[in-house]
């Protein structure tokens, strides 16, 4: 377990290195004062991978939320929503903490990351003259109207190279979610196999072998330029995105909400206050009786009423029965959410229309809006 009264702050990112979210750490904490630490997921999560022979390969990979609960680690750094693919709904999930394995777990801060997502992968050293010809296996997909797309969206960018070479791209959900147009033009029915991070795809393409039930340098990556660099890829296509904006929003965790003790370990580009009027977010997850007419909207009224400003709102299964849902509410507001006596007096009257309610944190906006 890593010493946090050392002398630099230990921050926790999902991992491996390179990964867009080691780029939101590196954006908000500064090498000097601040030890970047990989965990290999954003919880306990087993990864498999089918080789040759049948067998596994099994990765165990760590825990960005058990690592600030467990104090191994100040704060933590993990994706929450992308603006062109919405929510990441397993961050969501351990939010809402169904299990209660993150009872002391709040959100401190955010930042935003710029996300550009190249094809990584091999060049063919002796391709075949139908290769050197086309700078793409396929014609139709996406870019080619149909009866189920009669205007189907054009792909931003075009391949650096011919792709008929590759069997299997590898990258994380929201990746694939983001380059629809692009996989479905010049990649329409190539395999896809999920992972949990783009960094970690670009791993696997690197050692992928004829052992993998693959051809050597038959798979490709969806990851960053960085990735690239790291891992001796070639870059096969940039900014292969659907949308030109694409962003995606980081969370800052720790445990338990921020105090003065706090304050100086905190970057001040983070944290710091940005004016007279400051604008916060606040992050509050509840149930409600699903058979009580109104009792979502009478939830909501309860931050009208009391000035704060729900800017986004998302539902997950509670688990407890089937359709059963949790709600996690993002408010905004100013003078409303640094006083402690508004909020009391908020989350007290969202007992009387909840079936419970959690505080999970406010934190300055960075949104810029």
């Amino acid at each position: 377990m890593t010493d946090v009264n050392a002398s630099k702050t230990v921050i926790a990112y999902l991992g491996p290195p390179s990964s867009y979210t080691h780029q939101a750490a590196v954006d908000s904490f500064e090498a000097e004062n601040y030890e970047l630490e990989a965990q290999g997921s954003i919880a306990g999560t087993i990864f498999s991978e089918s080789s040759a022979d049948g067998s596994y390969l099994t990765h165990k990979l760590l825990d960005v939320f058990h690592a600030v609960q467990d104090a191994s680690a100040t704060f933590g750094v993990v994706p929450f929503e992308n603006s062109s693919n919405g929510p990441v709904v397993f961050t969501l999930d351990l939010l809402i903490d169904r299990a209660e394995e993150f009872p002391e777990i709040h959100v401190s801060g955010e930042v935003y990351t710029d996300v550009q997502h190249c094809l990584l992968g091999y060049v063919p050293t002796n391709p075949a003259q139908e290769d050197r010809d086309t700078l793409s296996p396929h014609s139709s997909g996406c870019a080619t109207p149909t009866m189920t797309k009669p205007n189907p969206r054009e792909p931003r960018s075009k391949p650096l190279t011919s792709l008929n070479h590759i069997q299997r791209v590898y990258s994380h959900p929201q990746a694939f979610g983001q380059c629809e147009a692009f996989l479905s033009t010049y990649l329409k029915g190539v395999e896809r196999r999920e992972v949990s991070s783009t960094s970690l795809a670009a791993s696997i393409v690197a050692k992928v072998s004829e052992d993998n039930d693959v051809p050597s340098g038959a798979a490709a990556a969806i990851s960053s330029a960085l990735a690239a660099d790291v891992h001796d890829l070639t870059i096969l296509a940039t900014a292969i995105q659907d949308v030109e904006d694409n962003t995606t929003r980081f969370l800052i965790i720790q445990k338990g909400p921020i105090n003065l003790e706090d304050q100086g370990l905190l970057p001040p580009h983070l944290f710091a206050e940005t004016g007279t009027r400051t604008k916060r977010k606040a992050l509050i997850a509840f149930s409600i009786d699903h058979e009580m007419q109104g009792a979502l909207a009478n939830a909501l009224l309860v931050f009208k009423d009391h000035g704060l400003n729900v800017t986004s709102i998302n539902s997950r299964p509670s688990r407890l029965r089937p359709w059963h849902y949790i709600f996690l509410v993002e408010v905004g507001g100013t003078k409303e959410l640094e006083d402690p006596d508004l909020v009391r007096m908020a989350l007290e009257e969202l007992d009387t229309t909840t079936e419970g309610n959690k505080w999970l944190g406010c934190w300055v906006d960075r949104s810029g809006r």
